[in-house]
């Protein structure tokens, strides 16, 4: 008997293709505060690099999207409680937002808060979340700080660069519609950590050291930048092509520099590249045997030679 084919809706797969063909490359100006919590300095960097094109399916980017269409409903449910809530800051008329290093490290806040219930005089950093009922009741067995340490990491950056000592977190269950609510307290030595690591992060010239050197560690499956980490031999994973992972190009006070250029590079410069773009040596999974001006030769565990230079590189070869 043959198989019955599985029934498919075309509207369903139009709608999630939409989401996909609207998605962004994942890559942000700058190294949010959202992941500075990582454990994987070796990561963040890859990050901060664009060495990895975020690919999602049209179901989580619809996902993602409903994270966000929460954020205006949990303001209007804590100023139902008689809260002041703002969502954007007066004098600009958008998103509170903080920097630090030269504008490559910050973040935006979900809001600021005060005449909270728990505490009416002190002014709150908000941070809104949604979670699967598996990571809502972690998040309640063992608050934030342990169950959701990204989280925590990203209030305390807020909480310290917006001189404000005190953040409340409010999650969603996704399942059942409970709300979990904790209030956290600014830890300055936490906060200065932090900034330290992303420090690091941002001004190294090559990759830190991965968290585990086995691609099958927990935290390496589930890493987006794996094929590129842990990539042996030749015709192994390569980053993407883009002003970050060449090695003409340096963060700066307030933007990138190309020294091979001699110019300041905008964001749109840095996205798109250009025909001279060599790769950061670190970034090849290969041994480097020579160079010169415009090229930078290597060879590969297996014997493999390859030459690394632009024009013949972006047209395929």
């Amino acid at each position: 008997m043959a198989e019955i084919p599985p029934i498919t809706s075309l509207t369903r797969e139009a709608i999630f293709s939409g989401y996909e063909a609207d998605a962004s490359d994942g890559f942000r100006s700058h190294l949010g505060a959202s992941i500075i919590g990582k454990e994987c300095e070796r990561a963040l960097w890859y990050d901060f690099r664009w060495v990895t094109r975020s690919q999602f399916s049209g179901r989580v980017l619809r996902l993602f999207e409903t994270g966000q269409l929460e954020e205006s409903r949990l303001v209007r449910n804590l100023r139902r409680t008689g809260a002041t809530v703002l969502e954007v800051d007066p004098q600009t008329g958008r998103q509170f937002r903080v920097v630090a290093h030269g504008g490559h490290f910050g973040g935006s806040l979900d809001g600021i808060a005060i005449n909270l219930l728990e505490a009416p005089k002190s002014w709150h950093v908000l941070e809104f979340k949604t979670h699967a009922n598996k990571s809502f009741t972690d998040l309640v067995a063992k608050k934030v700080r342990e169950s959701k340490p990204q989280h925590f990491a990203q209030m305390q950056i807020y909480m310290a660069l917006m001189a404000i000592d005190r953040a409340m977190y409010l999650a969603v269950n996704k399942d059942t519609d409970d709300l979990y609510v904790e209030r956290v307290d600014a830890d300055p030595k936490v906060a200065s950590s932090l900034l330290g690591k992303a420090h690091r992060v941002i001004f190294a010239a090559a990759p830190p050291p991965r968290i585990s050197d086995d691609p099958a560690w927990y935290q390496c499956r589930m890493c987006d930048h794996a094929p590129v980490c842990h990539a042996k031999g030749s015709g192994a994973g390569m980053p993407e092509v883009n002003c970050r992972t060449c090695l003409h190009s340096t963060p700066v006070e307030g933007g990138w520099h190309c020294d091979r250029h001699q110019k300041r590079l905008t964001e749109v410069d840095q996205r798109t590249g250009c025909d001279q773009h060599l790769y950061l040596p670190p970034l090849v999974p290969a041994t480097q045997v020579d160079a010169g001006d415009d090229w930078v030769d290597y060879e590969f565990s297996n014997g493999v030679l390859w030459r690394d230079a632009g024009l013949i590189k972006h047209a395929g070869g």
